[in-house]
């Protein structure tokens, strides 16, 4: 009898569909430019903010959450291209999607950082610009326009392919779980912590973490 088991916590949940948000309004206000450029800064700085709630999440958060669970070595991600299928990875993240979720997070952060550093030298400075040289604001600039961007689109577009790969060719719906957070299994296994006192203790990781964010913004100020 299949058995349904709590994969992804609401925390978990929040934050994917959230910065899936902010990386649509960065890409948006980032092309519109002018004015718009101040919302493209405090969408970077929640994106910064989601990042390093996530961070503190793969620790502490819920079982399938934690990056213990789904970070895998080269030996299993070996034999995982062999289809040799590793128990957790028929409920938490596979080892190919591991890899993809720690790239987004490890791009982003750096396309964060230079924006937080750059000067394009009209519209926009970072707010801690003065804390680099002229040459490593430029430098910032320059990557995180010129392809910091277009790496991160290029990710997010593979991670909706593979999504669709999933379903159209495995019949794995990957979307249904990360939306009500459950995923039938056929057989019992290790659910994520997802009651009143996880959730309130998530909240209070995000709001310290935004905190961290506003101190590290203002540092420039």
């Amino acid at each position: 009898m299949p058995h349904t088991v709590r994969v992804w916590d609401l925390p978990t949940r929040l934050f994917h569909w959230g910065l899936a948000l902010c990386v649509v309004g960065l890409v948006i206000t980032g092309h519109v430019g002018g004015a718009q450029l101040d919302w493209h800064a405090r969408i970077g700085y929640a994106v910064l903010t989601l990042l390093l709630f996530r961070l503190v999440w793969g620790v502490v958060g819920g079982h399938w959450s934690r990056f213990s669970s789904f970070v895998a070595g080269p030996a299993r991600i070996a034999a995982y291209l062999r289809g040799e299928l590793h128990p957790d990875s028929l409920l938490g993240h596979n080892p190919l999607g591991a890899l993809s979720v720690l790239a987004m997070l490890a791009l982003l952060l750096v396309q964060v950082g230079t924006g937080l550093v750059g000067d394009d030298e009209s519209a926009f400075t970072g707010p801690l610009n003065k804390f680099v040289t002229s040459a490593q604001g430029l430098a910032a600039t320059w990557y995180h326009k010129r392809v910091g961007q277009w790496v991160i689109v290029a990710l997010v577009l593979l991670h909706v392919a593979a999504v669709l790969f999933y379903r159209w060719k495995k019949g794995e719906d990957l979307v249904r779980p990360m939306v009500h957070g459950d995923k039938a299994v056929a057989a019992a296994v290790a659910a994520s912590r997802d009651d009143a006192a996880s959730r309130f203790g998530a909240l209070a990781v995000l709001l310290a973490c935004g905190a961290a964010v506003a101190w590290l913004v203002q540092l420039g100020s």
